[in-house]
């Protein structure tokens, strides 16, 4: 089966965003959103936040990227679990707003995470 390295969406009235089919094993462990680097979303399966970002803002304390880091991945992050029979995960309000996307996204992989950017 080939990888899926790129989906697009529109999200329904209640803000969700339906996984693909192909991708949901990828997220059984669950959904972390966070804002990103720049005016777009970090989509991360719960097991790669937990394994690979979560030990990475621990860093030192008194070390001002790992701060700012943490303010810019923490504030507004939302974990979700997608509802087992059609994929959905619901996308905060406030978040979308950040990332300007008011229905339509497009899904990237980058790397172990996506990017979700508004159409």
């Amino acid at each position: 089966m080939a990888t899926v390295d790129y989906f697009d969406r529109k999200l329904d009235d209640k803000r969700r965003l339906t996984i693909p089919a192909e991708l949901r094993d990828e997220f059984a462990s669950g959904v972390v959103v966070t804002r990103g680097f720049g005016k777009y979303l970090h989509l991360y399966p719960k097991s790669v936040w937990d394994e690979l970002a979560e030990p990475a803002l621990n860093g030192d304390i008194l070390d001002e990227r790992i701060a700012d880091l943490n303010v810019k991945f923490r504030k507004g992050k939302t974990e979700a679990e997608p509802d087992a029979k059609q994929g959905r995960v619901s996308l905060e309000q406030h978040l979308l707003d950040y990332a300007g996307i008011t229905r339509g996204l497009e899904a990237t992989r980058a790397g172990r995470y996506w990017r979700l950017e508004a159409k």
